[in-house]
């Protein structure tokens, strides 16, 4: 009897991770339900300027191509790419917005559960950096996952300004 009971508990725990793969596979074939996608509206955010007074609304940028990039001080990969999103903001002046949301940083637990809850799940960030480029719309038209290089962001902003 112990035995039949020994196996009948593997036989139960091999069914239950094969039921936790299958649940797996469904999730990842499904996708994620973030709202940031390319083709799809941005979503809309409003979050307190870290340089200066008062607030800003992704949407009042409607009317510019906006370099979006999701950053934190410590994030490596965010350091290094920094200089290139600067290049960009100087070199297409006024006709793009470069934006950059600070995320996972400690600078008061208010502003980051504001961060970490507002914007963080809807653009279903996967780690740090990432970067959005949208049009004058305010359309997701790309997005690359990770340390974004100079070429991407120059495509990505003529993209933008394309669309």
């Amino acid at each position: 009897m112990t035995s039949r009971l020994k196996l009948g508990a593997q036989a139960l725990a091999v069914a239950l991770v094969l039921g936790l793969f299958a649940l797996l596979i469904w999730k990842v074939a499904q996708g994620s339900h973030k709202e940031a996608a390319p083709g799809k509206p941005a979503p809309d955010f409003t979050l307190s300027r870290i340089g200066g007074p008062g607030d800003l609304q992704l949407s009042s940028l409607r009317g510019k191509a906006v370099v979006l990039n999701f950053w934190a001080s410590w994030c490596s990969p965010c350091k290094r790419e920094a200089p290139a999103l600067q290049a960009v903001s100087k070199t297409w002046g006024k006709r793009v917005v470069v934006l950059g949301v600070d995320v996972n940083d400690f600078q008061g637990d208010a502003r980051g559960i504001m961060r970490k809850y507002v914007t963080t799940p809807k653009y279903g960030l996967t780690g740090l950096p990432e970067t959005f480029f949208l049009d004058r719309r305010g359309r997701i038209v790309e997005h690359v996952p990770g340390e974004v290089r100079a070429a991407d962001l120059n495509s990505g902003v003529e993209r933008a300004l394309r669309a």
